[in-house]
């Protein structure tokens, strides 16, 4: 018997420990510590990391670290005219695709809403772009906008049109690449106001029904105001994605020839530009302060964002 006391004594003391107060406070840590490890190796390191080489001229090819310059790289961009026309087709973009992708998927939710028959079906079907390829989508949208045989030029043909050439203008091809983010986010963020609505009171449709409002004053007066939340999320994710739009101008530039968004670059974004400074001119040093400006403008979209969060609840 003492033998036996003796051998389970230390599995007990064991237990003991693992059950002590201080190790048991030190469990939920464990759990989110592989998250936190992640982070600072892929998040934090790499913002770092870039926020010193921005601070030199370190070029990809050179062998060794770059030479401090300090703000050069910053004081560059602000009299950078290829910057200011990168940052101007980026607002354009974003005002294409933006205003008019959170509109129609505002309608499309509402009618989804309105929709008795197939809604699982239909929200299924709306969903389907989110999924497809950027790369299949731009060389639809090449083929569809294409100025000797596109489908576009040929129904323009038939009214009276001649045909355009979309990639070569600003305006056009800013109307094309916009096109892709329309047509790939609007399902997503339909479903995203969908989903919102559903946790609308109906009590509230019937008491504006029996006011004699109409289904799309009902839209106007009661789903809007209550989506205000859901709207501004939807609008803080595309301005962030719109702020880094690089695939689809990177692709559709592709099937041009370059990779400069275009032979004048005029559909060139803030994003594609970051991407030919620094992997193509290997200007690495110029390319991480062009990142940082980024990271800037998504922070200051982000706080804007945040400020109108907190006024939609202090009006409520």
């Amino acid at each position: 018997m003492a033998s036996v006391e003796k051998t389970r004594s230390p599995r007990r003391s064991e237990g003991r420990r693992l059950h002590h107060p201080r190790v048991g406070s030190l469990v939920p840590y464990l759990y989110i510590l592989p998250f936190f490890v992640l982070f600072v190796g892929f998040g934090l390191f790499p913002m770092i990391a870039t926020a010193y080489v921005s601070l030199t001229d370190w070029n990809l090819l050179d062998v060794g670290p770059g030479r401090w310059t300090g703000a050069a790289n910053y004081e560059r961009l602000l009299h950078d005219p290829y910057m200011w026309n990168a940052a101007r087709n980026t607002i354009s973009l974003f005002v294409l695709s933006t205003v008019p992708q959170l509109c129609l998927a505002l309608v499309i939710a509402q009618l989804l809403d309105w929709a008795i028959r197939a809604r699982t079906l239909l929200s299924m079907g709306i969903l389907l772009p989110y999924f497809t390829s950027v790369a299949a989508v731009t060389i639809v949208f090449s083929v569809l906008f294409s100025r000797d045989f596109g489908l576009v030029n040929h129904v323009l043909h038939l009214v009276g049109i001649g045909p355009v050439d979309w990639p070569a203008g600003r305006l056009t091809s800013h109307l094309t690449v916009a096109g892709m983010v329309n047509w790939r986010w609007t399902g997503f963020n339909a479903i995203i106001y969908f989903a919102a609505i559903q946790t609308i009171p109906r009590d509230l449709y019937e008491a504006a029904a029996i006011d004699g409002a109409g289904r799309w004053r009902q839209f106007q007066h009661v789903t809007v105001p209550m989506l205000r939340l859901a709207i501004v999320f939807t609008a803080v994710l595309s301005t962030i994605g719109n702020l880094q739009l690089f695939t689809e101008p990177l692709l559709f530039s592709a099937t041009q020839g370059t990779t400069t968004g275009g032979s004048g670059r005029q559909f060139q974004t803030i994003a594609l530009y970051l991407y030919e400074e620094g992997f193509r001119s290997f200007e690495f040093g110029y390319a991480s302060a062009i990142a940082w400006t980024l990271v800037v403008l998504t922070a200051v979209a982000v706080l804007l964002s945040y400020l109108i969060v907190r006024r939609i609840r202090a009006d409520e």
